[in-house]
């Protein structure tokens, strides 16, 4: 079943107390395909500029992830240039340039209407909504958001949510989307705007998820070397979607599994710069930290 994410493909300069890169590979689409191509194969919607290293991209085709949906197009790639504190949790961004992103406007392949399996990058809600009326009938649809979008594109935003299925975002853009300070009733009313599920990143608190009826948490995993946050969520999303992908199975139980999937490639993603941790690793490496994970929250109850 087709795998298709649509979504930013940047270059990156990353300044943390740990070190420094300078237009890296960033952006949401390749961090996506690079984390959930390790379970499933993805195709990829974006634009890049006539400057973007494409070897780079080809480099990584072979891990099953398919460029054809990405256009090359005159001017320059989208860049952004951030600075993290100590603690990694609160970044500055330093600079952002569009480029050609700022024009971009998502042309599905009819290869790809067929596509199952459905990723909205975090992109303007329109061309999100755009993306919807291109695809014919994807069993799973799910999409990220951010502050500004929240802010400056509410109204086509909360149409997108009617159409969806599953919306992943961080703790403060479901405060600010739903007007609660409380977590779990925020994800409670984004479900009464039309999505069955809600996934809410915390960071290196981990995640939950929200249905009808239960949550479900995942805590984040303890890690002794990070070196940069920047994409972990995009990676969650890889792996969370690249596991549904890859056994058709969208079950409760499957669904939990498909958190602790993402939680895993999130873990990954943040111990090296840019991409360069799944560079590293294979199916093996990551059976065993989600692995890892079980043990990490097993216990017996005593009589």
């Amino acid at each position: 079943m087709a795998l298709c994410v649509v979504g930013s493909i940047a270059l990156d300069s990353i300044f943390t107390p740990f070190g420094e890169t300078a237009d890296a590979l960033g952006g949401s689409a390749v961090y996506f395909s690079v984390s959930g191509s390790l379970l499933h194969p993805v195709k990829v919607v974006g634009v890049v500029g006539d400057d973007f290293p494409m070897a780079e991209l080809d480099r990584l085709a072979p891990r099953g992830i398919d460029w054809s949906g990405v256009e090359r197009v005159e001017g320059e790639s989208f860049r952004w240039k951030g600075k993290y504190s100590y603690d990694l949790q609160n970044r500055e961004t330093l600079e952002t340039r569009l480029g050609v992103f700022a024009d971009f406007k998502p042309r599905i392949s009819d290869g790809l209407r067929d596509a199952q399996y459905v990723f909205l990058g975090n992109i303007d809600p329109e061309l999100q909504l755009g993306v919807l009326d291109q695809v014919k009938e994807p069993r799973l649809v799910a999409c990220d958001t951010m502050n500004y979008w929240i802010h400056s594109k509410r109204d086509a935003l909360m149409t997108l949510l009617r159409r969806i299925d599953v919306l992943m975002v961080n703790d403060s853009e479901v405060r600010e989307l739903s007007g609660d300070w409380n977590v779990y009733r925020a994800a409670r009313w984004i479900l009464k705007q039309g999505p069955r599920l809600a996934v809410i990143k915390q960071g290196v608190y981990g995640a939950v998820l929200v249905d009808q009826d239960q949550f479900f948490y995942v805590p984040g995993f303890p890690l002794e070397d990070v070196f940069d946050p920047t994409g972990a969520g995009d990676a969650f999303a890889g792996g969370f979607m690249g596991h549904l992908a890859r056994t058709g199975d969208l079950s409760t139980a499957n669904v939990r599994r498909a958190m602790v999937y993402g939680s895993a490639m999130g873990s990954f993603a943040v111990e090296r710069f840019s991409t360069a941790r799944f560079d590293e690793i294979g199916p093996a490496e990551v059976t065993a930290r989600v692995r890892a994970f079980s043990d990490l929250v097993h216990f017996d109850i005593l009589p």
